[in-house]
């Protein structure tokens, strides 16, 4: 695989009822206006034709095992239209999927609702969203929307500011008018989007669906749980004088404890946006204070003092080690640096070895709020976002403090491991909030 840089596309692909569709985004030197794009999906909405042979599971391709799609790309998508098609896609400046089902938040079912809407836009029905793009943009047919990025490019944080600049601008610059339509005037001159065309023999069909059904197997297997936590938020957590990321960390570290009986090697993601082309470090979020602080929020014998100065012990811990990973004093980046030069001079490290293969049973990240103010605007708030379990036995944890009084949290887990349910661990870390903020009464508030 390679990250393929395309400096300025002028154009985007949009999947629809499994026919594809290239729509360009400039006329007469310009960038279409909202109005005119909205003419341009319209027209692809009112288009009735069938999909071509192959063509409506065809992404699924990008969803199942590299190696199968290596080769039928070599195969059948290196000449002719099918490689016409396929360079439209690629060098799309993003994909869109028209939805034709459903999704958000339901006042009268919140926990099915939310779940659903996080599941669709992980993986959807594995061959409607095209996986290999920097990101696929998902409209449902009722008007909601989200993203499915795709991870080596970048981190959440970026996803998570281009996602705040397309609803702020949307919502607080653009606007709609009283019938629903995007302000504006249409312009019948702009070309209609363009189908593209296959030829997809039946043997790359076969490969199509062999593909589909291991990334169907995949994503069945996904328990994924959103929820919203409105007992508090970073305002009372604040009040406490304590770090807002250190303290959910801590609910983490109780709750998996709780729920597992264990303690599990933890992840935790920090940016390194310090440094040119820094990514990520781990801070490495079990540690000796944590668990110290843990058995004792456990044992009924211990005082609310000791549970508090444990709490704060191992909060400071915390954000000394994220410190750290921020500032490229960190751990896991270093150990990887080594196991590259380790393979490049095919040096055989039984440390490296062992340590890179011990598994993340708990891998947690914040998407962090950056420039909507929620205090102006609160019905801007976000869901933020969330990604699937990375060990087969253990739990992906993302989550969003939003405003002074709420937080977003995405559990996800796999159905097939008996071991794990990630509705009962979001049980937990709601427990586990309330639980630890009960430690310094403050507020009423932190028993809601």
């Amino acid at each position: 695989d390679t990250l393929q840089h395309v400096k300025d596309s002028k154009h985007i692909v949009v999947y629809h009822k499994g026919r594809y569709f290239k729509v360009w985004l400039y006329h007469d030197g310009r960038l279409l206006k909202p109005r005119e794009i909205e003419q341009q999906m319209q027209r692809i909405l009112a288009d009735d034709s069938e999909p071509q042979a192959g063509e409506e599971k065809l992404a699924a391709l990008t969803a199942g095992d590299r190696v199968p799609w290596a080769k039928a790309r070599q195969a059948y998508f290196s000449r002719g239209k099918n490689k016409q098609s396929l360079d439209a896609v690629e060098k799309a400046a993003f994909f869109v999927t028209l939805d034709d089902i459903e999704q958000g938040y339901r006042k009268e079912d919140p926990v099915r609702s939310l779940d659903a809407y996080a599941k669709s836009l992980i993986h959807g029905r594995c061959y409607d969203r095209w996986f290999d793009k920097t990101f696929t943009l998902i409209v449902f047919k009722n008007g909601r929307v989200g993203l499915n990025a795709e991870h080596s490019w970048a981190d959440a944080p970026i996803v998570g500011h281009l996602w705040e600049n397309v609803m702020a601008t949307e919502y607080l610059e653009l606007g709609y008018s009283e019938d629903g339509h995007c302000k504006g005037d249409t312009n019948q001159n702009i070309p209609i989007p363009t189908k593209l065309q296959w030829e997809i023999p039946e043997e790359c069909q076969e490969v199509i669906e062999r593909s589909l059904s291991s990334a169907v197997a995949l994503a069945d297997d996904v328990d994924f749980n959103s929820f919203f936590f409105d007992a508090f938020g970073k305002g009372l957590i604040k009040k406490a004088k304590t770090s807002p990321d250190a303290f959910v960390q801590l609910a983490l570290q109780l709750a998996h404890y709780r729920d597992m009986g264990k303690f599990s090697l933890t992840y935790e993601a920090s940016m390194t946006r310090l440094f040119r082309e820094g990514r990520t470090e781990t801070v490495r979020s079990c540690t000796v204070e944590s668990c110290n602080f843990v058995r004792t929020m456990e044992d009924p014998t211990e005082s609310n003092e000791s549970k508090l100065k444990l709490f704060r012990l191992a909060a400071a811990k915390h954000q000394h080690l994220y410190r750290l990973a921020m500032t490229g004093a960190g751990i896991d980046r270093h150990l990887f640096c080594l196991y590259v030069v380790s393979k490049y001079l095919a040096v055989e490290s039984p440390f490296l070895k062992e340590v890179l293969s011990e598994p993340w049973r708990l891998s947690t990240s914040q998407t962090p709020q950056q420039h909507i103010d929620l205090k102006k605007n609160p019905e801007m708030l976000s869901c933020g976002g969330g990604f699937g379990p990375v060990a087969d036995d253990g739990y992906g944890v993302s989550y969003i403090i939003l405003d002074e009084n709420s937080i977003h949290f995405h559990v996800s887990s796999k159905i097939s491991c008996s071991e794990t349910d990630s509705h009962r661990f979001g049980k937990n870390i709601q427990k586990a909030m309330v639980d630890i903020m009960g430690l310094f009464n403050l507020s009423k508030n932190c028993t809601k």
